[in-house]
């Protein structure tokens, strides 16, 4: 009734080609190929390089040593110098690259100019920042030029 005329296949299989019974038995008596590990290597391990042997290698294509990093950045924060000024920075990102020159090239001739956008800030709290940021820039400079003399 309803279409179900014949009930010894009624197991989810519905619209689904049926398999021939030869078909499934050769396939499930077929053997499973059993997969053997290779043996470990037997070649020997050498001892691992000195740092006397890495610090001879060549850097590998791509890679900047410190030393050009450092060559690099000085070349871009002279370049940046009279370009900064071409920005268009709030009083606080003003202050924030002119403290970042200052740091990036121990350039204390830009201390002026960062406390002139410092006491451009509106926010009080970002302001009182900036200022004791230049407090301990002139600090570090004071306390770096006593003991270098």
């Amino acid at each position: 009734m309803f279409g179900h005329d014949n009930d010894q296949h009624n197991d989810n299989t519905q619209g689904m080609p049926a398999v021939p019974e030869p078909v499934v038995n050769d396939i499930l008596a077929s053997p499973v190929p059993s997969i053997t590990p290779e043996p470990p290597s037997q070649t020997p391990v050498s001892s691992a390089p000195t740092s006397d042997d890495l610090a001879n290698l060549p850097a590998p294509a791509g890679i900047v040593g410190n030393d050009d990093l450092l060559d690099i950045k000085q070349q871009a924060l002279q370049q940046l110098t009279p370009l900064v000024g071409h920005l268009d920075q709030t009083p606080e990102e003003k202050f924030r690259t002119t403290m970042m020159m200052i740091q990036g090239a121990d350039n204390q001739s830009l201390i002026k100019e960062a406390y002139a956008a410092a006491e451009l800030i509106s926010d009080e709290k970002a302001k009182a920042q900036a200022l004791l940021d230049i407090v301990n820039e002139i600090n570090y400079f004071t306390q770096h030029q006593a003991n270098a003399g």
